[in-house]
């Protein structure tokens, strides 16, 4: 085991949450965007989209706990972020006639992005990150003290 797996393990908590609050704040940013991609020489709302994480190994939970069970040393692998896709749910549809995106009928299709959805996400995704700032810290503290004993 390396000295430095557990930072290495934090550290990409840390990048996985960084990039929950961005795609958060990116979703918050175009929750009025009704013009965001063309199809079929139509203009469609934005559609919200959903980090999804996973641990780096690519192991069921049973078979890490056994594994766990019969070694005393952790093999901390950390998380990754495995896509990044479109929330499917249908967006709001309001009726107005005046709006350049409304359709003949006069309906605007809104994106599907509920912000305070999107709050919640990013309060998890800060409280997570800081959290594990905490657990980083922790672990230079205790590489810190390591250094000082060997030193004395």
């Amino acid at each position: 085991m390396s000295l430095f797996t557990g930072m290495n393990a934090t550290s990409s908590a840390l990048t996985a949450q960084r990039l929950r609050m961005d795609v958060a704040a990116s979703n918050m940013a175009n929750a009025e965007t009704t013009r965001a991609t063309m199809v079929d020489g139509e203009w469609q709302p934005y559609e919200r989209k959903v980090v999804t994480l996973a641990p780096n190994k690519n192991e069921s939970f049973a078979s890490i706990l056994s594994e766990q069970r019969n070694q005393s040393i952790s093999n901390a692998d950390g998380v990754k972020v495995t896509s990044i896709t479109a929330d499917q749910t249908p967006g709001k549809t309001i009726y107005q006639p005046g709006h350049p995106d409304a359709d003949e009928d006069g309906n605007l299709h809104m994106p599907n992005v509920d912000p305070l959805k999107e709050m919640v996400d990013i309060m998890g995704a800060t409280r997570s990150y800081e959290a594990n700032v905490t657990v980083f810290d922790a672990h230079k503290s205790m590489m810190m003290k390591a250094l000082e004993i060997g030193r004395g």
